[in-house]
């Protein structure tokens, strides 16, 4: 029996993670061997998921999954996950929890660049339905400038070691509420938070 699609994975569990008051950022399936599928439900929220809720989430998608009968016979490894600290930015909710975070911007072809290159590095401030507050300069000379989001490309958050500079921070407004602090911690923070909220079930 063939694999169900990723898009109708996503039909069949959408409903269940709205319901615990997360968005639903990805599904992906991968075949694990001929006996065996991976299935990875990627889940956000404005804060940090509660694990409690990530774990009763897992156990009703598997048995959605169960009961829609996709699978047949076939074996599934189901993992409940978050994003990568180095996620893309492809909706307005991603900026508004990436505020305070150094992130990589490429602009679209024919844009203005605030930097003079269509290629930098920026730090994120308030983002609105239109617009984005970036903060240029780095500790340094920290200001901030407006950009369109419809002149964005792609940006990508980048993994810090260092704090950034105090006025940097107060520039971008701060960091989202419930993310952690970018910098020193960061990389374990958001290590352990994946860990933490990875659920995993064999279903035959």
């Amino acid at each position: 029996m063939p694999m169900p699609t990723e898009e109708r994975v996503s039909q069949l569990v959408a409903e269940l993670v709205e319901r615990r008051g997360l968005d639903l950022e990805g599904v992906a399936i991968s075949a694990a061997g001929s006996a065996q599928a991976k299935v990875k439900v990627i889940v956000d929220s404005d804060g940090s998921p509660d694990l409690d809720a990530v774990a009763e989430l897992s156990n009703e998608i598997s048995q959605a999954l169960d009961d829609a009968g996709d699978f047949g016979e076939t074996a599934y490894l189901l993992e409940i996950t978050t994003p990568g600290i180095d996620r893309p930015l492809t909706h307005l909710r991603h900026w508004q929890r990436a505020q305070g975070r150094k992130v990589k911007i490429v602009m679209a072809p024919g844009a203005e660049s605030p930097e003079g290159k269509s290629t930098f590095e920026a730090r994120v401030g308030v983002a609105t339905d239109s617009d984005i507050a970036l903060v240029l300069g780095g500790k340094r000379k920290p200001h901030r400038v407006t950009v369109p989001l419809a002149d964005i490309q792609s940006a990508v958050v980048q993994v810090e070691f260092n704090p950034p500079g105090a006025a940097e921070l107060e520039l971008a407004g701060g960091v989202a509420p419930g993310r952690p602090q970018p910098g020193a911690q960061e990389v374990s923070e958001e290590s352990d938070t994946a860990a933490a909220s990875l659920t995993e079930g064999i279903v035959e």
